[in-house]
């Protein structure tokens, strides 16, 4: 598609969603209408604090989606766990190769596949206001949930460290005083589904409340293990229990105090890896493909457990407010899978399903883990043309990784007495301020400075009969990012902006060691800088919001993991530079008293340039036998450009020169529409929910099996809403889609699927 075709193509999705949605005859008649007969038909102000201030979300600089209220509580009907956000927004993505835990973030294009336990992701992670660092924080279920926003682009200013794709910032409801009310919601799904949610909000005393939120989502186990005496006969169930409980003190006008405790315990499956699922030459299921049987030796079980606590303070003085935030999170995680998908192996008959080059069966733990954060921010807060932020920030983090493996082909599954150990202590230091300045009645600007300092000490250890290691690595690098920004409004619903900003990542470590000779590797510090130019609009006397979005980045030392392609391990690798460009689209419009329409989309264009870097593909290539261009027995067809034998060897790499960027679709789009009308005493609703994303490579190198396929799913919900109850039915992935979405490349054709339909029921009852 050539560049000229591309702005045509995205033009015209604008002008379609937006003509579409209002018809000329319906803008006219609305244009005729008296003032005080459209009001009731306008949108709600959407309150946002991307910038660390209550601002609306019109007037912030920046491309911002904002969910709440129904719209989550559709999408989390069925038990779904934060993967749900995936394509709920313009340009992000959220995949997981753990299942329930471990998920992976991705904004325009940028993420990070690494399935270690001390992964970093340039997506930030805030739920509230505390950064969630480790992947195993980052999947805390989504309930009383205020608001979620997305801000995409380099967030290096105000929430610093670590962010320079974006940040996804969740902000849970606040206890109220003076006040009793809460809800519970019950609801009962396929597959035994039971989810049960609720919230008791008491006031204590004329300045305290207290607000307890409790969620519990399970499900039995719905696919069989087909071989006999298997070591672990069902799979994919779980129980998965979370509660928050808030405590909120406010004396006076001058002085509050939130106090956070919250907590979950999950038990349930790993991901599934399913050998030899995928067609060769292509990214088609089998056509023997059943999703309620698989065939394993192996062993499958994870549950995770974290806690943690908050203090938020604020004092409002004089000219300013001082907030002081403190965070501690701790997280114990086990997960055990049977990697290589199947039973047996090509040395241990009988074996299957199809080629099983060599046993894999393994577990990662997270023994000990600990973070803690203190920020110290002060704000003006006076009404006067110049508005400014000044903080410090803290971090600490100490973590233990430990890698096992278990002999599948042994009575009982036994452990391996060898095994890896990482361990790492990271400690961040943070000194920012930004400014905003109106410089007239229609034009303001904006701008921020953020320094950093990180200290990482790594060592990794592999034991055997003996220990090998301590092999350490250490770092420590400084970075100065920042933005700056210029709103005009145009008219009273018209507000253009353009925004450059940067971003920073720190130096990351890895020492998954399979053998006394392996080593760490380790990746620089990455850098991104952005440019952002958009409009945000009220449209036909705010019945509808339009924000149009488009950017174009530049990473140089951008963090990428490779896959060793033999065993089951990462290499970290910098690429000298990625560059990303693409447009966004955001509408929300009420079609009048009845119909409620959303709609959101994104192209996004990846690309490496680093004509050096290569990555082994089709990893159980020197294991089956092959030529350059002829796949093994189990390997994978390579495709595109750059593909060669190494010289003196049997292995095929492929250099990484113009490749896209893993898991990385270029098209998304996202649409809901809510119908309502009154019966009775009551409301009858039913709203509909949509995703779509364009197809993407699964690793680094292009090959035609670990090509994504593109993907629709969609939800439906249906309910009736009276006095203070609701009831509703529900269906996700109502088509049942079901294709490979993820896969591992270093033993045989094994893919992982998506989640097939969920149905059920919930009732609500509110006070």
């Amino acid at each position: 598609m050539t560049n000229l075709t591309r702005r045509f193509a995205t033009r015209s999705l604008i002008a379609i969603a937006v003509a579409g949605a209002f018809p000329l005859h319906a803008a006219v008649a609305q244009q005729a209408q008296p003032a005080q007969e459209t009001a009731s038909g306008q949108l709600e102000t959407v309150i946002v604090t991307a910038q660390r201030r209550s601002e609306n979300i019109k007037d912030v600089p920046m491309a911002i989606t904002a969910l709440k209220g129904e719209k989550l509580e559709t999408l989390t009907a069925g038990g779904q766990d934060i993967r749900l956000l995936s394509g709920r927004a313009p340009s992000l993505v959220v995949e997981s190769d753990y299942g329930r835990s471990f998920p992976r973030f991705y904004i325009r294009g940028q993420g990070n596949t690494d399935f270690d336990l001390n992964a970093s992701q340039p997506v930030g992670l805030v739920v509230d206001d505390i950064v969630q660092e480790s992947p195993m924080l980052k999947g805390f279920p989504i309930f009383d949930v205020d608001q979620v926003e997305v801000l995409r682009g380099p967030q290096g200013t105000l929430f610093g460290r670590n962010s320079p794709a974006g940040v996804i910032k969740f902000d849970s409801a606040k206890p109220v005083i003076g006040k009793t009310e809460g809800y519970f919601s019950l609801g009962f799904g396929n597959d035994t589904a039971i989810n049960f949610e609720s919230v008791y909000n008491l006031p204590l005393s004329e300045t305290m409340a207290a607000r307890l939120s409790v969620q519990s989502q399970n499900r039995d186990d719905r696919v069989t293990n087909t071989r006999p005496n298997a070591f672990t006969k069902e799979f994919e169930g779980y129980n998965d229990n979370a509660g928050r409980l808030q405590l909120l003190y406010k004396p006076h006008s001058q002085f509050s105090a939130l106090f956070n405790v919250h907590a979950r315990d999950m038990k349930g499956s790993a991901m599934l890896f399913r050998a030899n699922i995928l067609k060769q030459g292509t990214n088609d299921l089998v056509d023997n493909f059943d999703y309620d049987s698989y065939s394993t030796d192996g062993g499958n079980e994870q549950w995770l457990k974290s806690k943690g606590a908050s203090a938020r303070l604020r004092w409002d003085l004089d000219g300013m407010t001082v907030h002081s935030i403190t965070g501690y999170e701790t997280a114990d995680f086990y997960s055990r899978g049977d990697v290589d998908g199947g039973y047996g192996a090509a040395y241990a008959q009988p074996s299957g399903p199809g080629l099983i080059p060599f046993v894999v069966e393994t577990a990662d733990l997270l023994p000990d883990h600990g973070q803690f954060t203190q920020e110290v921010r002060v704000e003006s807060n006076n009404k006067g043309p110049l508005q400014w932020i000044a903080g410090l920030f803290y971090f600490d983090e100490n973590i233990q990784i430990d890698s096992i493996g278990f002999d599948s082909l042994a009575p009982g599954n036994p452990q391996y007495a060898n095994f890896s150990r990482q361990t790492q202590d990271s400690k961040a230091y943070a000194v920012f301020g930004s400014v905003n300045y109106t410089v007239t009645d229609r034009f303001k600007m904006r701008g921020g400075l953020r320094y950093t300092k990180d200290k990482k000490d790594f060592a990794a250890f592999r034991i055997e009969d003996i220990t090998y290691g301590p092999f350490p690595l250490s770092s420590s690098t400084s970075n100065v990012s920042g933005d700056l920004s210029g709103t005009y409004e145009l008219d009273q619903d018209t507000n253009l902006y353009a925004r450059v900003s940067t971003g920073y990542r720190a130096p990351s470590f890895q020492g998954r060691l399979f053998g006394p000779n392996d080593r760490p590797s380790d990746a620089d510090a990455e850098k991104a800088v952005s440019f952002e130019a958009g409009i945000k609009k009220d449209l036909f006397n705010r019945r509808a919001r339009l924000a149009i979005s488009a950017f174009k980045y530049t990473v140089n030392d951008k963090q990428l993991t490779a896959g060793s392609g033999t065993i089951n391990m990462n290499e970290l690798v910098n690429a000298d530079k990625v560059t990303g460009q693409g447009v966004e689209i955001d509408l929300q419009a009420n079609l009048g008293d009845a119909w409620r329409l959303t709609v959101g989309g994104s192209y996004n264009d990846t690309e490496i340039k680093d004509a050096r870097l290569f990555v082994q593909t089709c990893g159980n290539f020197a294991n089956t036998g092959g030529t350059a261009t002829t796949p093994a027995a189990a390997g994978c067809t390579v495709t595109g450009s750059g593909n060669q034998i190494l010289p003196g060897s049997n292995t095929r790499v492929q250099y990484l020169n113009g490749n896209p960027l893993p898991r990385a679709p270029e098209w998304q789009g996202n649409f809901t529409l809510r119908y309502r009308m009154d019966i009775g005493n009551g409301e009858a609703y039913a709203l509909t929910d949509w995703a779509y994303r364009s197809s993407y490579n699964m690793f680094l190198y292009q090959a035609a099996e670990y090509k994504a396929k593109s993907l629709l799913e969609g939800g439906l919900r249906v309910g009736y809403k009276w006095d203070n109850y609701e009831v509703a039915a529900y269906a996700r992935n109502i088509t049942n889609e079901i294709q490979s979405v993820a896969a591992i490349d270093f033993n045989n054709l094994t893919g992982m699927v998506n989640e097939p339909r969920s149905y059920g029921v919930q009732l609500k009852a509110s006070f």
